[in-house]
Parts: C-alpha cells; sequence; structure tokens
C-alpha cells in the first residue's frame, strides 16, 4: 500500500488546497498517515508570508528526509513558487511545483514512481500561476474551507503573496454553486468562504462577490457560511445589508487592518485609512450589533515609530474590534518595502507586537462579555477533551457542554451563562443543555 503524508503552512487557503490534493491521492489508491510517520510521499504545502514560514518549511524537509530517506518528498505553494532555488538546496527534495502545477502533484509522482527517475524539469523555477482550482477542506465532518478565489492585484508594499499567487482570479457564479452543491452533499453544516483577495472574485468573469454570495445562499443544506477574509474597501453597503439579513451568512467579519495608523497605511500603501475603517466597523455594528468583526494587524512595519504605535493602540482600543490576527512585520523579498527607509528594529517590532497581543485579549473579553445572558446558536464539533465538547456561535463565541455524540454536527440554541475566563470560552450552568 502506498502510503502519504502531509505538512500544511499558511493560510486557511493551503489547507483547502492541501485536502483537495489528498482526496486525489486517496481516490487513486494512497493511504494517508501522520507526517511524522514513515511514508512512500511526503508533501509539504508551503507558505512564504514570513521568514518563520520559510524556516518552518525547510524544518518539515528535513523531518520528512530524516523520517524515511527512500520516500518522495514534494515541496508545493507560494515559497516553491517565490524561491524554487533555495529548496532545490535542500538535500533530498525531488518535486519543487508552484502554485500553477501542485493541483497535477498526482500525475508528477506517478511519473516519478515509475522507475523513480529524477526529472530537472520537477525542480525549476515556477511559472506564474494563472490557472484556477476551485477546492475545499473535507476532514473536518462539520467545517469546511472552501477556496472561491485565488491570487491579488493589490501589491501592498509588503507583501510577497502577489508573486506567488499571481493576479486575482476564480471560477464563475454557476461552476462556484455546484461545487457548494457537492459540498453540502457531503454533510458538513457551515462553509468558510476563503482567498487571497475574495473580495475581488469575479472580476474577470464581470460577476462580483456580492453575486457570489446572494447565489450561496439559495444552496440546499448548508447551514451556514462565513466569509473568512475581505478587504475594508470592497465591503460594500449590499454586502453588510445582505449578511444582516441573510438567512445562512453569519455576522462574523474578518477585515484586514494592518495598520492602525495613517502614516503606516500610505506607506503600505493600503487602500483606505483609519477614518474609513472606523466608518465601516461602525456600519457593521448598526447593522448587526452583535457581530463578530476580527482584523489582521501588523506590528514593526516601515515607520511605526514609538509616536505612531501609541495611535495605533489607541485606535484599535476606540473600534469595535472583537479580536486580532497579530504578525510582526517581516521583509519579503521583491517587495516595495525593501526600499523604503523608517525601518525598525526587531526589538521594537517585538515589543509592538507583545502589546497588541495584550490589546486582543482585551478585546476579545470584552466582545464575550457582552454576550453573556445572550442564547446564540451553536454548531457543535467533534473535538472532545476532558468529556466536554466544543463549538461556536454564529457570531464566532467559543463554548462547551458536556460530551454528547449526538449533537455532533448539530446546531442547537444556547444561553451563554458563565465564561471562563482562562480558557476563554463559555458554558451554560444547566449541564442538561
Amino acid at each position: 500500500m502506498k502510503t502519504i503524508a502531509t505538512h500544511t503552512l499558511g493560510c486557511k487557503l493551503n489547507f483547502a488546497e492541501t485536502s483537495d490534493l489528498m482526496r486525489r491521492f486517496n481516490e487513486a489508491g494512497w493511504h494517508s498517515v501522520d507526517f511524522g510517520d514513515k511514508a512512500d510521499l511526503y508533501v509539504i504545502n508551503t507558505c512564504t508570508v514570513t521568514a518563520i514560514a520559510e524556516k518552518k518549511c525547510r524544518n518539515a524537509i528535513r523531518q520528512a528526509v530524516a523520517t524515511n530517506p527512500d520516500a518522495i518528498v514534494a515541496v508545493i505553494g507560494c515559497f516553491a513558487q517565490n524561491d524554487a532555488a533555495a529548496i532545490k538546496k535542500i538535500d533530498g527534495v525531488d518535486i519543487i511545483l508552484g502554485n500553477d502545477q501542485k493541483h497535477n502533484l498526482l500525475q508528477h509522482v506517478e511519473q516519478l514512481t515509475k522507475g523513480y527517475t529524477k526529472n530537472d524539469a520537477l525542480t525549476a523555477a515556477p511559472a506564474e500561476p494563472t490557472s484556477f482550482h476551485l477546492s475545499y477542506s473535507h476532514a473536518d465532518r462539520t467545517r469546511t474551507f472552501f477556496k472561491v478565489q485565488d491570487g491579488c492585484d493589490y501589491f501592498c508594499s509588503y507583501c510577497a503573496i502577489p508573486f506567488a499567487r499571481g493576479r486575482s482570479r476564480s471560477a464563475t457564479v454557476a461552476e462556484t454553486v455546484a461545487m457548494a452543491r457537492r459540498i453540502a452533499a457531503s454533510g458538513a453544516k457551515e462553509v468558510v468562504l476563503t482567498g487571497i483577495n475574495t473580495g475581488t472574485f469575479g472580476k474577470s468573469h464581470n460577476e462580483t462577490f456580492f453575486d457570489l454570495i446572494r447565489a450561496l445562499d439559495e444552496v440546499d443544506g448548508i447551514e451556514r457560511y462565513r466569509i473568512s477574509s475581505i478587504e475594508p474597501n470592497l465591503v460594500t453597503d449590499d454586502i453588510i445589508n445582505f449578511v444582516a439579513s441573510s438567512r445562512h451568512f453569519l455576522p462574523h467579519f474578518h477585515i484586514p487592518l494592518q495598520a492602525g495608523s495613517d502614516k503606516v497605511l500610505k506607506l503600505m500603501h493600503r487602500r483606505y485609512d483609519t477614518a474609513f475603517y472606523a466608518a465601516l466597523l461602525n456600519k457593521i455594528k448598526a447593522a448587526m450589533p452583535d457581530a463578530c468583526i476580527a482584523a489582521d494587524i501588523m506590528a514593526g512595519f516601515n515607520g511605526e515609530t514609538d509616536t505612531e504605535f501609541d495611535k495605533v493602540m489607541a485606535f484599535v482600543d476606540s473600534i469595535p474590534i472583537s479580536y486580532l490576527h497579530v504578525f510582526t512585520f517581516s521583509e519579503r523579498p521583491n517587495t516595495a518595502a525593501l526600499k523604503m527607509d523608517q525601518r525598525i528594529d526587531i526589538h521594537h517590532r517585538r515589543e509592538h507586537s507583545r502589546q497588541l497581543h495584550e490589546l486582543s485579549l482585551q478585546k476579545k473579553r470584552e466582545f464575550y462579555l457582552q454576550q453573556q445572558g445572550k442564547t446564540r446558536p451553536v454548531l457543535w464539533e467533534s473535538d472532545r477533551k476532558n468529556d466536554f465538547m466544543f463549538g461556536f456561535t454564529d457570531n464566532y463565541i467559543r463554548v462547551r457542554r458536556p460530551y454528547n455524540p449526538a449533537l455532533i454536527n448539530t446546531i442547537t440554541d444556547y444561553r451563554l451563562t458563565h465564561f471562563v475566563e482562562d480558557e476563554e470560552v463559555f458554558e451554560n450552568a444547566d449541564s442538561a443543555q
């Protein structure tokens, strides 16, 4: 029996793509094993957002080679796209595929296993990605990550993703809805829409992201949709009003901020300022007072002096953000940020990151406590810990109750009566609920 092990780094999009690849390999007779086990094929789906992500990729390659020196090792994805030459120098790598070819990994592996001869074409510098492949994750019974868009045309000054993923592209609304019906048939109750710049869906087909979400809302069998990330300038009034009245789209937004300083936002080449961002969040909260709003934010970008960082902290504290995803700025090859002055030393970057993490915890606790005493619908998951099962409300509050396998992948109303602060989870004092 042929065995395959995968290791995925980075975003939800990568996890959806890895899952799609695994499904193809399983259908072709390959058996999945854990990455730490001995396998015939190791697949590392890479990220290039930070230098740390690239370091983790190198470590994963070395781990695979050490576990089974005779295995085929395939490195795919964004780091493979942007720096195939660096990966090629690591002993034991047999296949390097960028984002345009990684979907053909099964064919390349099958060719390689017929006599197992090395092929320089499989480790050549990848071409710019231009194709698009719908994909979705399938490991979790309750939640699916659904890739509906790829690529980005924005070229923010800190970001290497447009070089790794290519320009914005997607399938049509009709093709995407057809895939959503397949997801519905799998039994998953919740779908998370993922992409690199999700809000630009459909631009090459004269369609819009708003067209897509209206069509998806009509698909039978899917109870809940979340929009994983959407740029602030692409969150239209139509989208806000639709989600507020939708049958299935949840009051949960992930809207990247990246910086809370107008000076830094301008240096980042972002397409909004703090006033626009604050007005957008207030508009969402006016339509959906209980909405959860998350944001990405970067610590220590060029120009973020202590004076500017004070503005960042004050701004984030003033807006109805529910929690933050904090990233420490990491210089990326080929980006405009490398040519800029006003660099921030690594110690200040880390200190800014630490303070933002603390503020995020504060904002999250405030949001959770605002929900105390309310009753929200919860989708129960299969995870079990200390005789508890867990789930998330429609507005993304984590809850727990005594384990009951009959509730897995069901949605029930749940009253948020007791906040367990050290575990950041709500529970109900009535264990019979």
